[in-house]
């Protein structure tokens, strides 16, 4: 069905999309201020496209009718929650989802794992977790090497040289992702550029393709992508099946190997991890050099923290929590780029905003964009200042959202310490400098990216 196709790609079908189906509804947003539906079918879907992003539709919502507000997708009245106060009154903190790794699941089509009752839900969420830590601890010198075989490519250019983030981070991501998810046959160059032109057919189908409807119009577009989603899915069996064989211990895989999942969900924990760990990792390590090249003193009191914890010697994962000034700076990173601007919950029991009342079944949405730069919450907001997370408030109202702390998914940890071994190889050995006239616009999808390529120039530390 067409509208259900392009409600879950949105974002917010996550959840449950077959639930608000099954479940009566109102077609009132329980006196809720909104928008009225635009079109009987599709509801406010148009004013989201002609806006170019749910961020964008959100941020326009929100100005308009405060913080908290209502639209329609297709017949169904959606609630958008857009600041820290109301959110802090409708998050559970003992949630056992992940909207994230939910959203995706939903969007591939995977269902197996969701409905086995919230004691299942809770098993497969540690069996995720534990493999990817486990993962980072038995394979952190290979993330090392490969941050430093980048590092060292970088070093050999000449200082006036243009460096593309976008292009090199990606690649970095993608390496090491897929060697520490499926383990060493990934060290081919030639697997690695066939698994990424699977991964970005289907990524930018997920993130733009059913938004405006295209994919559903294309039958040569949606059978592209069709055939990469079965390519990746085979790809991913035939690994799991090898390495169960081998019965190797070492990488993400394993870890799902050794547990009671079945092999189609097996499978599917490795597409959401490969899926979203690249693009997320990627876009975090992008996000923070292209940042970093815009403030000096950022780059220096980075530089003297690492030589103070560090020395000459190389990060090592003990050593990450020491380093507080660069958590701050990719705390930073991930608010003022909006890293991921929207999340989801189903409303499962009746509940209570401030005044307004949330029916039973009501898809309510996280405006994540809207709250990381709301100047009631940041003082100027849009200024890349690592020096605020030094307040424990600011600290508190970063972790509710849920990208520190207990909360965070795990794809985002995943990245936080790939990205700090990153900055910690690369500012000690060289400077970042900003490309003068480069306007950085964005690309707010299901992670936000630069719209276009990233340029910076390095040169070597004195």
């Amino acid at each position: 069905m067409l509208d259900f196709a392009i409600f879950a790609v949105t974002f917010v079908i996550i959840l449950v999309g077959a639930v608000l189906y099954l479940y009566p509804s109102s077609r009132r947003a329980s006196g809720i201020p909104g928008l009225n539906p635009t079109d009987e079918k599709d509801g406010n879907l148009q004013d989201i496209v002609n806006k170019g992003s749910l961020h964008e539709f959100l941020v326009s919502l929100h100005q308009e009718f405060g913080s908290v507000a209502s639209f329609w997708f297709g017949g169904r009245p959606v609630v958008s929650l857009g600041s820290v106060q109301q959110l802090r009154q409708h998050i559970n903190p003992n949630h056992s989802t992940d909207s994230f790794e939910t959203m995706l699941k939903s969007l591939l089509g995977y269902q197996s794992g969701m409905g086995g009752g919230a004691t299942e839900t809770v098993i497969r969420k540690k069996v995720y977790e534990s493999a990817i830590n486990n993962t980072l601890k038995n394979n952190f010198p290979l993330v090392l090497k490969l941050v430093e075989e980048l590092v060292g490519k970088w070093k050999s250019f000449p200082e006036a040289q243009h460096t593309p983030l976008c292009g090199h981070l990606l690649g970095l991501a993608m390496k090491t992702v897929t060697q520490l998810a499926l383990g060493e046959s990934f060290r081919d160059d030639t697997e690695v550029i066939s698994f990424r032109k699977n991964h970005e057919a289907i990524w930018s189908e997920i993130g733009k393709g059913y938004l405006d409807g295209s994919l559903e119009k294309s039958s040569s577009r949606k059978g592209h992508y069709e055939k990469a989603l079965s390519e990746m899915e085979s790809v991913l069996l035939s690994v799991a099946r090898e390495r169960k064989a081998q019965r190797k211990q070492t990488v993400f895989v394993d870890t799902l190997l050794q547990s009671s999942l079945t092999e189609r969900q097996i499978m599917e924990d490795c597409m959401v991890f490969t899926l979203a760990g690249c693009v997320i990792t990627a876009n975090l390590c992008i996000w923070a050099l292209y940042f970093l090249s815009t403030s000096e003193e950022v780059q220096e009191k980075l530089y003297q923290e690492l030589e103070e914890v560090l020395g000459s010697d190389p990060i090592s994962l003990d050593k990450i929590p020491q380093l507080r000034y660069c958590q701050q700076v990719l705390n930073e990173t991930v608010r003022t780029a909006k890293l991921t601007p929207v999340a989801a919950r189903l409303q499962e029991v009746e509940g209570k905003v401030d005044q307004h009342v949330i029916p039973k079944e009501t898809l309510v949405i996280y405006a994540l964009g809207v709250v990381l730069q709301d100047s009631d919450t940041w003082s100027t907001p849009y200024r890349f200042d690592p020096d605020r997370f030094e307040e424990e408030s600011v600290r508190k109202s970063f972790c509710l959202l849920g990208f520190s702390g207990n909360q965070t998914c795990p794809e985002l940890r995943f990245a936080y310490t790939v990205a700090t071994v990153l900055l910690s190889t690369l500012v000690r050995q060289l400077k970042l400098h900003q490309l003068k006239g480069q306007v950085k616009e964005v690309r707010s999808e299901l992670v936000s990216t630069p719209k276009d390529e990233t340029w910076i120039t390095v040169s070597r530390r004195s």
